[in-house]
């Protein structure tokens, strides 16, 4: 990402409204699926820490990935996990060593290899272990903010599942999120910024708006949990085990 970016995120994700959502999405994948007892929990390309932060009350023994190296300092100070700067495409961590890895906005990113990478997330999962990824939605919505995250793609429901299948994943699921808000997501990125130099998304909303797109991704997840499926969002989250082997 641009360095500014760091900045951005340091300052707003403990309050933010779609890092609270995000956050809340991994959280539920993981209670619904934590991977064998008795091994930590993996935050791949961790940025500035706000994920670990929120899974540190969970009881479970955390590590962070991240390329900056700034972040990651940042990041362990903040969490108090223990994060390495390192890549994604190689993992300096041990085969089976996890059991669960989750990866937010990462494989979207012009400096990752998605098959090389899911091949080293794959590698460092225990059997029976939970990976979860968060990509950003649709190549048609890419904007000025992932010119400055420098994303390089942009992904599908079925083009999630497919690339996780093909990576020797079982059990997926992908599901798109942020599907109220993304009329709204449309307008922003495609009519009011849709200049190359637009400022970021990432930033400080008035209390009022950023509470109410908050509700709003708390209404869909609700819906989600009850078993509704969006036909289309901002976002993918897609959750996949490593196979059980003998």
């Amino acid at each position: 990402m641009d360095a500014p970016e760091y900045d951005l995120m340091d300052a707003v994700e403990d309050r933010m409204w779609w890092y609270r959502a995000v956050h809340a999405r991994v959280l539920d994948a993981l209670a619904a699926r934590p991977g064998p007892p008795g091994r930590p929990w993996l935050d791949a390309g961790c940025g500035t820490g706000g994920l670990l932060v929120r899974l540190m009350g969970l009881g479970r023994d955390l590590a962070g990935l991240e390329w900056n190296p700034r972040a990651a300092a940042r990041a362990a100070e903040k969490s108090g996990a223990p994060v390495v700067s390192g890549d994604v495409n190689a993992l300096p961590f041990p085969d089976g060593h996890f059991a669960a890895c989750a990866s937010i906005d990462v494989l979207c990113h012009r400096g990752v290899d998605p098959t090389r990478a899911l091949a080293e997330l794959r590698r460092v999962l225990a059997p029976g272990g939970t990976l979860v990824l968060n990509l950003p939605a649709f190549d048609w919505l890419a904007s000025a903010h992932d010119i400055r995250v420098h994303n390089a793609r942009r992904s599908t429901r079925p083009g999630a599942e497919a690339m996780l299948r093909q990576a020797g994943f079982t059990d997926v699921r992908a599901d798109y999120w942020n599907s109220l808000l993304l009329p709204l997501m449309v307008l922003q990125r495609k009519v009011l910024a849709r200049e190359p130099d637009h400022t970021s998304d990432v930033g400080e909303f008035p209390p009022w708006l950023d509470a109410s797109l908050f509700a709003a991704t708390r209404a869909e997840r609700l819906l989600a949990r009850a078993g509704l499926r969006y036909p289309a969002g901002g976002s993918v989250l897609a959750i996949a085990s490593r196979p059980l082997e003998a």
